[in-house]
């Protein structure tokens, strides 16, 4: 088998202790549609963007996800938790398999700064293998605007990227853009999952290995169900997008150096004169 069937819950939220409110809407969704493989829930779903919220490995909400896992026999993303690790807190995302076993933990590499100080940067990337359909990779929000991350995971071996994201903020419609151009620019599929309601504005976008818009959603509450073909992956990749661009053979047979990642590589005076990354001063005169 190289399908997959995933449900994307899109949900109405406020920014307080939903982990009830999503485990209800899980169950509800594996009632509905019992031939799901996979749930993604949107970033932070469970308990908001505070990050006092955040609970150590195998805190309550990871142990009630791993049980309705293993309960469902599916695979389970649910959006990301704010992780306490000694003094630093992390923005992950677990994986659980049907087994009700945490497999993997993203930790999110580009946090929204400076918007979002109070988070230390993760420095893995993470993909996982559904034995006999496909490898998946994972990031989350704004992870997307980097290509190199993207990139870095189809380097793995991602054949789909799950990107849990609360995104509340007028640039969405530039996130949609980012969806194709990551999932066209790596031959794979690209599912961005946001919140809704008090959290997030919805709109969230599942593509195709060919940069295709399979579905995007509206503001609200909904169940996005995609299956994903790996072997549409693989032919994708092999033959070129639309039988044309066959964008990772050409990177892949590169030979040239690419300064901004060369080890010891001169400082960018561009870059440099940018400034530090801090919160923008408010316009005067």
């Amino acid at each position: 088998m190289s399908k997959l069937a995933v449900a994307g819950l899109q949900l109405e939220l406020s920014s307080q202790n939903n982990l009830h409110q999503v485990a209800g809407h899980i169950e509800s969704t594996i009632g509905r549609f019992p031939w799901l493989n996979m749930i993604v829930v949107g970033e932070l779903a469970t308990y908001g963007p505070s990050a006092l919220t955040a609970q150590p490995r195998g805190g309550e909400a990871e142990s009630l996800y791993c049980e309705l896992a293993l309960k469902h026999g599916i695979w389970l993303i649910p959006g990301s938790l704010f992780e306490q690790d000694g003094d630093q807190v992390f923005n992950t995302s677990p994986v659980i398999n049907p087994a009700g076993e945490v497999v993997a933990r993203y930790r999110k590499i580009f946090p929204f700064s400076p918007y979002e100080n109070d988070t230390t940067p993760g420095e893995e990337f993470v993909v996982f293998d559904v034995p006999g359909v496909g490898r998946l990779g994972l990031c989350i929000c704004y992870d997307a605007w980097f290509p190199e991350v993207s990139r870095t995971l189809a380097w793995m071996g991602a054949e789909a990227i799950i990107c849990p994201t609360m995104t509340n903020t007028i640039d969405r419609d530039i996130e949609l853009c980012l969806a194709r151009t990551n999932a066209a620019s790596n031959q794979c599929y690209f599912f961005n999952l946001n919140v809704a309601g008090k959290m997030g504005m919805g709109q969230s976008i599942s593509v195709g290995p060919e940069g295709n818009v399979l579905y995007q959603a509206g503001s609200g509450h909904e169940i996005i169900t995609v299956e994903m073909d790996f072997d549409l992956v693989r032919h994708t990749r092999e033959r070129g997008v639309l039988g044309l661009c066959q964008t990772l053979k050409s990177f892949r047979d590169c030979q040239v150096s690419f300064a901004p990642y060369d080890a010891g590589r001169p400082p960018s005076e561009t870059l440099a004169n940018l400034g530090p990354l801090t919160m923008p001063e408010r316009l005067t005169g």
